[in-house]
């Protein structure tokens, strides 16, 4: 079966499969729902109960209104079902007294060549109420009884109707359809046109019938089969002009929409595999997020979020959120995540990190803005360190069930360039929770920003008083209970939402110490080890930790100009951190037989249960973990 791509420029011929030998398959007849295909009311009326106002005797200057009317109404439409709905209303009872709406089913994207066979579905039907028709629809005979010819003929095809149509490509139906233009069915090939397609034996005669293809920008895509009752004035060859200005209007539409469809589903598969599967769970620290994409009929954007853990159980908490709703805009945070999250592994301070972030951005372009907060909370501290470029500000709630809006400099969005971004220090006492999100939560075409920040204390507060007294609000459901203030009708943008409970690692699981960059620093390293192991009840450790942090701390004093750094943390495991000003990060290597060094790293590998070189901008940090006895 094949498909011409590109219409014929003389005969004007639409994209329809062209073959000899193809058999359709076996029609089911399928009547149309009630519930599925509503009735439609007039809205403007006509003689005899039927169709009314256009092509009954008006004018060219009625035609046109109508028209205009009628592509507005199915213009509003935002998918292919909302305009398939608008072109029967818009039609019935002005135009027609009924309608029929066939769609291929796949309906192809952009490009993409229809599904071999074609397969038209009966998308939707709406006719005028039995009231106004003055006919048993379900029987098709007469109020009087009567059957006469016609009679039966056109609205019963609504009840009778084909739901499912295979295409035979040498078929009358495909030769109308190549047409492009509608056609009256009062000739032999348009009458068995219409058979075809809806499987009637009985069809309207007298030009009470226009049968459309529906052709899109590139191909035919469907039909619509206008009705008019045998006791109305039949169509006249005007109204062809108002069913090709109809179905050309809804077929570029349909076509629109399929592509703005699957544009936007690309995005929103784009923008979720930018997110992270699963936030880190860093010591001292519990996170949980939410991502709510915007209502169906909004298209994707930048929203992204992200836990980033840093050197010294710290962790960096990131919400941003790119400009604009597209496939670009998806791209673009794709871009700037992966910017902070190379530019937090230099364990920048935050101002500079949306420094650089903001030079990035540049460089994709001139239009290319976004607002993000950064922020770093520092476990054994205690505190939060924070910068921010044009994002609404985050909500501290506290263990008690009070909230406070962080209030830091809001400065200009990344990407308009030459800010000087500031840097603000904030208490973050355990058990509060830091609740970061993008605007989507608190804005909406019905709410400002500052209404939806209060909107957001007032939840949190009520949420936190539904448990116990000094007792933190479980997280999990805490982040849903936020997203309650979110009305259906509210969803005008993407949300991203992070919370952050802050349990930190209290003083006395800590034990640091800088040394000079001599040799023999590295007995007071030992000493540090052995004392803060006793102290925390660890010897059976002692031995191990203190043979890998003389392999370390003498390695970095050899180098170092500065002091070096160690730190000893007791959380879940033993962390041991040491620090220096070289940049360039250790390597794991064979040591030879007569080699006198080399064998630092490879003890380190064996004994720790994990470990790592971080580089940062001050130098490197190396560290290893150790499993506490008793846990595996």
């Amino acid at each position: 079966m094949t498909d011409p791509t590109s219409p014929q420029p003389v005969a004007r011929t639409a994209d329809v499969p062209s073959h000899a030998g193809s058999a359709a398959l076996p029609h089911a007849r399928s009547e149309p729902d009630p519930a599925e295909h509503p009735p439609v009311r007039p809205d403007a009326g006509g003689g005899g109960g039927g169709a009314g106002t256009v092509g009954s005797g008006s004018g060219s200057i009625d035609r046109l209104r109508f028209v205009g009317v009628a592509t507005r109404r199915i213009a509003r439409g935002s998918d292919a079902d909302e305009i398939i709905l608008g072109l029967c209303r818009a039609t019935v009872p002005t135009f027609a007294d009924a309608i029929l709406v066939y769609l291929l089913n796949p309906l192809p994207v952009g490009d993409e060549q229809p599904q071999n066979p074609w397969v038209f579905v009966l998308r939707r039907t709406d006719r005028i109420p039995d009231e106004l028709a003055f006919r048993d629809v379900s029987g098709g005979l007469a109020a009087d009884g009567g059957g006469g010819t016609g009679s039966a003929a056109v609205l019963p095809l609504l009840s009778g109707a084909l739901a499912r149509v295979e295409l035979r490509g040498n078929g009358p139906l495909a030769e109308v359809l190549r047409g492009v233009r509608p056609v009256f069915t009062d000739t032999q090939v348009s009458q068995q046109a219409l058979s075809e397609l809806t499987g009637a034996e009985t069809l309207p005669e007298e030009r009470h019938a226009i049968l459309a293809p529906l052709r899109g920008q590139r191909r035919v895509i469907g039909a619509a089969v206008f009705l008019r009752r045998p006791d109305n004035d039949a169509f006249e060859k005007d109204d062809l002009q108002v069913a090709q200005q109809l179905s050309t209007h809804s077929a570029l539409g349909v076509d629109k929409a399929i592509l703005h469809g699957r544009e936007a589903s690309i995005a929103d598969e784009l923008q979720r595999t930018m997110l992270p599967d699963d936030l880190p769970q860093p010591t001292g620290v519990r996170l949980a997020s939410r991502y709510l994409p915007a209502g169906k009929t909004a298209r994707v954007g930048g929203d992204w979020y992200d836990a980033i853990p840093l050197p010294g159980s710290r962790v960096a908490l990131v919400v941003g959120d790119v400009m604009g709703h597209s496939t670009t805009s998806a791209a673009i945070m794709g871009q700037l995540r992966t910017t902070v999250q190379t530019l937090a592994g230099l364990d920048l301070p935050p101002q500079e990190v949306l420094h650089h972030l903001d030079e990035q951005a540049q460089r994709l372009g001139d239009d290319r803005m976004a607002t993000c907060l950064y922020a770093v909370y520092d476990p054994v501290a205690h505190r939060i360190t924070a910068a921010n470029a044009g994002h609404p500000p985050s909500v501290l709630l506290h263990r008690d069930g009070t909230t406070e809006v962080v209030n830091l400099e809001p400065n200009a969005p990344i990407g308009v360039g030459g800010v000087d971004f500031q840097t603000v220090e904030l208490p973050a006492p355990p058990g509060s929770t830091l609740v970061l999100y993008t605007d989507g939560l608190v804005e909406s075409r019905t709410r400002d920003v500052w209404t939806g920040v209060e909107d957001l204390r007032e939840k949190l507060t009520e949420t936190c008083s539904l448990t116990r007294p000094d007792h933190s609000a479980p997280l999990e459901p805490l982040c849903d209970a936020i997203l309650d203030i979110v009305g259906p009708g509210d969803r005008d943008d993407d949300i991203a939402l992070l919370a952050a409970r802050f349990e930190g690692i209290a003083p006395g699981n800590e034990a640091s110490l800088e040394l000079e960059p001599r040799p023999e620093s590295v007995r007071h390293a030992r000493r540090l080890v052995r004392d803060s192991l006793a102290g925390w009840d660890l010897t059976e450790l002692e031995d191990a930790v203190e043979l890998l942090v003389s392999e370390v701390v003498t390695n970095a004093v050899r180098y170092a100009e500065r002091p070096v750094s160690v730190r000893l943390l007791r959380t879940d495991v033993l962390r041991c951190e040491v620090g220096d000003d070289v940049p360039q990060l250790p390597r794991l290597r064979q040591a030879g037989p007569a080699d006198e060094g080399g064998r630092g790293l490879y003890l380190v590998q064996r004994l720790a249960r994990k470990w790592g070189a971080t580089r940062l901008s001050t130098g490197k940090l190396v560290w290893f973990e150790m499993t506490l006895p008793g846990r595996s």
